[in-house]
């Protein structure tokens, strides 16, 4: 089971869902003509307002969470409270009766019982259980309001894989689906070079340093990982004007860490390959990435991905998609 995402790592996530939405704006910009730009335009727009919603949906289910978390926290932490003020009221009550057996000593050693003042002090209220009791109330009702914000929106994980199924079979495409862990557009752009046989090799041939300190051959996803970092390594003034990062950092966490891809990575990527790389969506539109002028188009190497929104826990998802044959 994968553990539940922080707002830290949202906020991180739906920075990043942003500057890949800028640079697939750009590149559908760049690429429109006068009599296809008033519909890309409206595009553009549309997949900012989707993207707005969809980031604006998950934090605010985020925040809720949150808030059911705060509340148990603040429960525990008055049940803590008020354990300490019951030490107080027994120390309280053993005092009230030392009291009472020392007024109970009559002078002339009388050893009739004393009269009970009127004004004797009530039995304190239980603060403890009516405090828990507001605190639960509170939980419920923020519960409950969740439940029914939740019940009102629709099942976006359903209807996104619905529409993908009707779209494959347009398209005579199969799905590999892909773990999600981070690496998936690496890994779906790796099986999608070896299912196609197309033996690509990237521009630049990635390596590691192993511990001996000899050069080996990255595998699966980590040479994907390489062969897009070292392309924008190269490249630097195509891509450092989308990222919020010194170019040096960005380029590390594309090699060492599990930080996800997005459109900057599949430019890199399609033209470091030499592979027309065609991304489809749950809508039907297709994002298609062009290898650049150095590519030999007439080869017509294609690749086919399929982009989720909202049918993985960890966001924006990428799977293989291979023609059947």
């Amino acid at each position: 089971m994968e553990p539940p995402e922080t707002l830290e790592a949202l906020q991180a996530r739906h920075r990043k869902e942003q500057r890949d939405l800028v640079s697939r704006i750009t590149q559908k910009k760049k690429a429109a003509s006068k009599r296809t730009r008033k519909g890309v335009n409206d595009e553009c727009e549309r997949l900012e307002a989707e993207l707005k919603e969809r980031q604006a949906q998950e934090l605010a289910a985020l925040t809720a969470e949150n808030t059911n978390h705060a509340v148990d926290e603040h429960v525990d932490n008055d049940q803590e409270q008020d354990t300490q003020e019951g030490d107080g009221d027994i120390v309280d009550v053993q005092k009230d009766v030392e009291d009472l057996k020392i007024s109970s000593s009559q002078p002339n050693g009388s050893t009739h019982s004393p009269i009970l003042s009127s004004d004797a002090p009530k039995k304190k209220p239980n603060r403890q259980k009516a405090r828990l009791a507001r605190r639960a109330a509170e939980q419920e009702a923020i519960a409950a309001q969740a439940a029914e914000e939740a019940a009102s929106l629709p099942n976006l994980r359903e209807q996104e894989h619905s529409q993908m199924r009707e779209l494959f079979k347009k398209h005579n495409l199969e799905e590999k689906e892909i773990r999600a862990d981070g690496h998936c557009l690496y890994s779906a752009v790796a099986d999608q070079i070896e299912m196609a046989g197309l033996g690509l090799k990237p521009r630049i041939q990635p390596t590691i340093i192993n511990e001996e300190g000899e050069k080996g051959e990255l595998l699966d996803y980590k040479s994907v990982r390489h062969a897009a970092a070292n392309f924008i390594a190269s490249n630097p003034d195509e891509f450092v004007g989308f990222m919020e990062e010194p170019l040096d950092e960005y380029l590390r966490k594309i090699r060492e860490t599990g930080e996800w891809g997005g459109h900057m990575e599949l430019v890199a990527l399609a033209k470091t390959y030499g592979v027309k790389i065609n991304v489809l969506h749950s809508d039907g539109t297709i994002d298609r990435i062009e290898p650049g002028e150095e590519a030999n188009l007439e080869d017509d190497k294609t690749i086919w991905l399929g982009y989720y929104r909202h049918g993985f826990g960890l966001g924006e998802h990428y799977n293989s998609l291979r023609k059947k044959t």
